[in-house]
């Protein structure tokens, strides 16, 4: 039997990272060991991109990021995703495609159709079965961010950037509200992670 395909998504600062640390304990207490993994990320050449993409010192032209992302996910899926997904294994994914719309798409202004196009030359059928969309208010992400390190490229945009990228999310939600779930990470964090675990049960159990 294929496996679940799994995503984390939300700006800067909402809050995903910390609910990643504990949702493979969940599943695992289910019997479900996740292969986790990142974007963009989850190969050497990913990761070797991540670095030159979040470095604040090279601002590339917002076509090559997206390229960019789209060359580090082509191998992401070839070598990482659906290898475990073929073999039965579910995985967790902190990022996918749905970040390359709200942060080049949303964020830097490139066409939105154009990266429709790239997904799906790139993904084909694939898309998660379920996404975890993390959403918090453009000024608390920034301010969230600013005080636990140093911002990276994304990090260290302007307000508008953040207003646009929120926005990209919440028009991809509206594009996919069968798999996408919208989490208000303005609560506490028990409150975000009872929700998050009922979206879950719901979805995958």
């Amino acid at each position: 039997m294929r496996g679940r395909f799994i995503t984390l998504e939300g700006m800067d600062g909402a809050g995903k990272s910390s609910h990643l640390s504990w949702i493979p304990d969940f599943f695992a207490s289910r019997g479900i060991k996740l292969c986790v993994t990142r974007e963009p990320g989850g190969t050497p050449l990913g990761e070797a991109l991540r670095q030159m993409l979040l470095n604040t010192t090279q601002k590339s032209h917002p076509d090559t990021e997206a390229l960019l992302m789209f060359a580090a996910r082509r191998e992401h899926i070839a070598q990482v995703i659906e290898p475990a997904l073929s073999s039965g294994q579910w995985v967790l994914c902190d990022r996918f495609t749905d970040a390359t719309f709200a942060y080049q798409a949303g964020g830097s202004g490139l066409d939105w159709g154009r990266i429709e196009q790239l997904e799906a030359w790139v993904q084909g059928e694939l898309q998660p079965h379920l996404t975890l969309y993390f959403d918090v208010p453009s000024q608390v992400g920034k301010q969230r961010t600013q005080s636990v390190r140093e911002p990276d490229r994304f990090e260290s945009e302007g307000m508008a950037f953040f207003d646009r990228v929120r926005a990209g999310y919440l028009k991809r939600l509206k594009q996919f509200p069968h798999r996408m779930h919208l989490i208000d990470s303005t609560q506490s964090y028990e409150d975000v992670k009872v929700m998050v675990e009922s979206i879950i049960l719901s979805n995958c159990f």
